[in-house]
Formats: C-alpha cells, sequence, structure tokens
C-alpha cells in the first residue's frame, strides 16, 4: 500500500472524507478506487459511490479475493443508506467469511453489524438479536465498537427494553468519544432524545396522557390489561394476545376498552368495526358472533358481558383497563414512521418493511402525497420517496415489529 492509499484510509476512517479524496481523487487504480467510493458515500452520493466500488471490485485481480470482499461489504453499506434491499444476503455472508480467514477482524464485523442494521430497518427483530448475540466486541476499533453498541441500542428501544438500550448508548458514546468521529457522537445524541420525547398515549378512564419510552415499559409491566394500539393486540403480566391480522376484533377491544368501565352501545360498536352508519339485523348477527370470537380469546384476561344497551369489557382481578395509542394514528403511520429517518426508500423497500404489497404501499404513497406529506424523488425505477422528520415524539412504537407479536 503506497503512502497516498494509507493517508487516504487513515482520513476515512477519522471521517474526513474531503481528506481522503484529496489524496486520490485523480487516481484510476482499484484501492483509489475503493477510497473514492467509500468517500462519496460519507459525502451523501450513494449512486456514485456504489459505481466506483464496483470498478474496484472488478479491477481487483483473482488473487486480491481480500480486497474485493472489501468492496462488497462497501456497497452493501451504500445499498443499505440508499435503503436498497434487493440484494442476496448470501454475497455479504460470503465476504464476511472471506475476511475473517485472512484475518480481517474488523471488517468481518462490520459485514456482520451491516446484516443486522439490514434485519432491523426490515423490522425481523428476532434475527437481529441473533446477529447481535454472536458477535464478538472484544478488541474492535472505536468506530467499530460505537456501531455496534448503537446497533444493540436501537435493538433493546426496539423491544422496549429500556435499561440495556441505556447501557448501550453509555458505551456507544464512550467508543465515540475515543474514536472522535462527530457522526457517531451526532447518532448517539439522537438516540438518547428518544427518551425524553413521547412515545405513545395512554387513554383510559381519567383521559389521555402522553408517555415516553420509560413510561411506556413501566405500563406493560403494571400489571394492567393494556389494549395495545401501536402492535394491535391485547397483553397483561406478559400473555399476549395479537389482532393484528384481526382488524374487526382489535376495534371491537378497543372501543370497549376506552369505555371502561362503562359499556358500548351496539350501534356505535358496528360503526366503528364494521364502518357502517345504518345497520340492520345482519349487521347485528354478525357484530354478535364477532363477540363471541372476541370473547374466547380473552377468557384468561377479562370477559365481555353483554348488558342492556350493548357490551362491555370486565378484567380478571382487580385491574385497570387501558388504551396505548400511538403518537399518531391512521392507516399509513408505520409507512410515515419509516420515511421520516430521512434516508429516500424505493416502495420495494418499503413493502419488505411493512410486510405488504407493492401495490398497497403505492396507494398508501399516492395519498399521502396528496396531503403533501411525502414526496418522490428520481423516476421509474430510480424513484425514492422521501418525507420530513416528526418532530415532537419518537417513532420507535410506529416502526414495523416494534415490539415482539408473541
Amino acid at each position: 500500500m503506497d503512502s497516498l492509499i494509507a493517508a487516504s484510509a487513515r482520513a476515512l476512517a477519522a471521517g474526513d472524507a474531503l481528506g481522503a479524496l484529496k489524496r486520490v481523487a485523480l487516481r484510476d487504480d482499484p484501492p483509489a478506487l475503493a477510497l473514492r467510493g467509500i468517500a462519496m458515500a460519507q459525502l451523501g452520493d450513494y449512486a456514485r459511490a456504489r459505481e466506483l466500488l464496483k470498478r474496484a471490485a472488478r479491477g481487483f485481480g483473482a488473487h486480491e479475493e481480500r480486497a474485493r470482499a472489501r468492496c462488497v461489504v462497501a456497497a452493501a453499506e451504500v445499498a443499505l443508506a440508499m435503503r436498497d434491499f434487493g440484494g442476496s444476503p448470501r454475497a455479504l455472508a460470503a465476504a464476511s467469511a472471506t475476511l475473517e480467514a485472512h484475518g480481517d477482524q474488523g471488517n468481518a464485523m462490520q459485514a456482520r453489524l451491516i446484516a443486522a442494521r439490514r434485519l432491523l430497518l426490515l423490522g425481523q427483530l428476532d434475527e437481529a438479536g441473533s446477529t447481535l448475540a454472536g458477535l464478538e466486541l472484544g478488541g474492535l476499533s472505536p468506530s467499530l465498537a460505537a456501531v455496534a453498541e448503537l446497533t444493540a441500542a436501537e435493538l433493546a428501544l426496539r423491544s422496549l427494553r429500556i435499561a440495556p438500550a441505556q447501557a448501550a448508548l453509555v458505551r456507544a458514546h464512550d467508543a465515540a468519544a475515543r474514536a472522535r468521529v462527530p457522526a457517531l457522537l451526532a447518532e448517539v445524541a439522537r438516540m438518547r432524545e428518544m427518551f425524553d420525547r413521547p412515545a405513545a398515549r395512554r387513554i383510559d378512564a381519567a383521559g389521555e396522557q402522553s408517555l415516553g419510552l420509560v413510561d411506556v415499559a413501566a405500563l406493560l409491566g403494571s400489571g394492567a390489561l393494556v389494549v395495545d394500539a401501536c402492535r394491535r393486540g391485547i397483553g397483561v403480566d406478559g400473555a399476549w394476545r395479537p389482532l393484528a391480522r384481526r382488524p374487526v376484533l382489535f376495534a371491537l377491544a378497543r372501543a370497549l376498552a376506552q369505555a371502561w368501565p362503562g359499556d358500548v352501545d351496539r350501534e356505535a360498536l358496528i360503526a366503528g368495526a364494521f364502518r357502517i352508519r345504518h345497520p340492520d339485523e345482519t349487521h347485528r348477527a354478525r357484530l354478535r358472533v364477532e363477540i363471541g370470537r372476541l370473547r374466547a380469546l380473552v377468557k384468561e384476561m377479562a370477559q365481555v358481558e353483554a348488558t342492556a344497551r350493548g357490551f362491555a369489557l370486565r378484567p380478571l382481578g382487580e385491574r385497570a383497563i387501558v388504551v396505548l395509542a400511538p403518537p399518531i394514528e391512521g392507516e399509513q403511520a408505520s409507512l410515515v414512521a419509516l420515511l421520516s429517518d430521512g434516508a429516500p426508500w424505493s416502495t420495494s423497500a418499503l413493502a419488505l418493511a411493512l410486510g405488504a404489497s407493492q401495490r398497497t404501499v403505492q396507494r398508501a404513497l399516492a395519498e399521502l402525497e396528496a396531503d403533501a406529506r411525502v414526496r418522490a424523488i428520481g423516476h421509474a425505477r430510480a424513484r425514492r420517496w422521501l418525507a420530513p422528520p416528526l418532530t415532537g415524539f419518537t417513532t420507535i412504537l410506529l416502526l414495523p415489529a416494534a415490539l415482539p407479536s408473541e
């Protein structure tokens, strides 16, 4: 490695992309192309970065498999920043194995962290946790240790494990301070701000109250019967009944919970659950069927009692009933939360993260664009979607799979 390449690599490690470019901007040999690609990625020009990294990978010979593997890892990080999930994870895993075989533990760890962050963005929390659990964090460079701890903190936050998240953020801050990379310190500060912002709303007989992430975790462990509109289900004392795929039952449960200790009349339940303004006997019969299903689902947590005018939800034991509502509601809340991270998303990436079809996502984006809540950049296959950051509250509980579903 010549002196200019080494100096450029040191500048990139310190976060000085412009300093790195000054040293290799006029060179077209594969090592210089790779460093230029990484520098362009740090400056936010991801399309140019991807092109340079591809050229660098093609330029390395058959005997330079470690260098090619490093290019694969760098390209995977660029794809992550572009929210491009179309590539196969196998190429990244193969690159990680190659780097480990050559003793390049730092870049092999970087590849595994990219895989874990990709799983987090897609809402696959269990898989991300398994990937992180298999990492050996000892001996990492300060910058890589900071990234690893930030990833662990985000996973803990998405699972509402507050104490582990706070501990990981302390370690991330210490590592970022040792690395002296401003972007890492800013990322730690941004994540710390989530603890001070409202994350959800508590709705009960006393009214409505904003809750932070610490308060939400305390509520879920308080023994109250929680009808959770963030992850769409009913829980108490660790027991959980998911209703994300049974919207009618969830609508009935939420209406009954918000009326507790009172009841809800039949017409109001029909209008809310079935979206029908003028019910007839067939709708009342359907209501009785759905109430029966809800009663069977929650029989170990609560009872659904018939009253003179409708139905009421009665918890078993001396428990309170609370509705945990997200800070913003609507069918597109999770979509807006994903887009508010400031990165450009394609419809295919959004569909993967939300577990929905691309057509469903396209319809939702069209509605949001009509309301000026999102905007598109690019055309055809290069089209990406952006939304302004959501200020005043954190989107942790709006993200897909924010909490475990079982």
